[in-house]
């Protein structure tokens, strides 16, 4: 992208055009949630972000790895770059599971971006990322989360409302009779629907895929076993158990040719 070319409007205009480059960058994204989306080549390879479960997160939350074995690939001194491939070398992963554990985190990190509007960006030079084979253009990625809203809400404002309501347990919810019927997984999220995390709080704390808890959500609130907070309930703290990132090796030299940079 050259100085003459017009700054993108919005981060799909600005992916779009690094699609059409086939450019790589990471570019940040500031805000709340905000994070960072890694471009290779002009797919979009990986989403990091606070709003929703990373790669690691799902594989441990789930004990597809244990701590364990985590902690040992971790201390081989393996980066980023080359940490997906230490799994699979070491027989704890298939590149085939890895590979669909990482799609699966992209999107649902870039649904998370897509529920708020963020406060600027700046698309860097590419970052390490632990590199699970996932590769989408970014087309893909749009369409997918205006489905992923429409199946929530029909509204991205009434589906980001939704992201961060504390829902509690419905009186019905303690009647044996009514939660007899409910799936394992369903059962699950209704015990974490304590009245004090947010679906993104519960999606951390189980290991499971912030859209896929919202729509177990929905499902509990149209069955009358989880009721939306109070309008004039006061809000409290979130208690969910978070993995903090590790912290990323140096980034690679830039490219030679200058990245759009935008700040609100």
């Amino acid at each position: 992208m050259t100085d003459e070319t017009p700054a993108p409007r919005n981060i799909p205009a600005l992916l779009s055009a690094l699609h059409t480059e086939k450019r790589s960058c990471t570019v940040l994204v500031s805000g709340t949630p905000g994070g960072a989306i890694h471009v290779r080549d002009g797919l979009v390879v990986g989403v990091e972000t606070p709003g929703a479960p990373g790669v690691e997160v799902l594989l441990l939350k789930s004990h597809r790895v244990t701590e364990e074995d985590w902690a040992a690939v971790r201390a081989a001194g393996t980066d980023p770059a080359r940490l997906a491939r230490e799994l699979v070398a070491q027989g704890l992963l298939g590149a085939a599971e890895l590979e669909i554990i990482g799609q699966a985190a992209l999107f649902d990190a870039a649904f998370a971006l897509a529920l708020t509007s963020p406060d600027g960006w700046e698309a860097t030079a590419a970052r390490p990322l632990l590199e699970t084979g996932a590769a989408v253009p970014p087309a893909r990625l749009v369409t997918e989360n205006t489905r992923r809203v429409r199946l929530l809400a029909n509204e991205r404002g009434a589906t980001a409302r939704f992201a961060r309501d504390r829902l509690a347990p419905a009186p019905a919810a303690r009647d044996p009779r009514q939660t007899a019927r409910l799936s394992p997984r369903h059962r699950t999220v209704l015990t974490a629907a304590d009245g004090r995390r947010t679906p993104r709080d519960i999606a951390f704390t189980l290991g499971r895929g912030l859209f896929a808890v919202m729509l177990d959500l929905r499902d509990l609130l149209a069955q009358g076993l989880l009721q939306p907070p109070s309008a004039t309930a006061t809000a409290r703290p979130s208690t969910a158990l978070r993995t903090p990132p590790h912290p990323s090796t140096t980034p690679s030299q830039p490219s030679a040719t200058p990245l759009p940079r935008r700040k609100r």
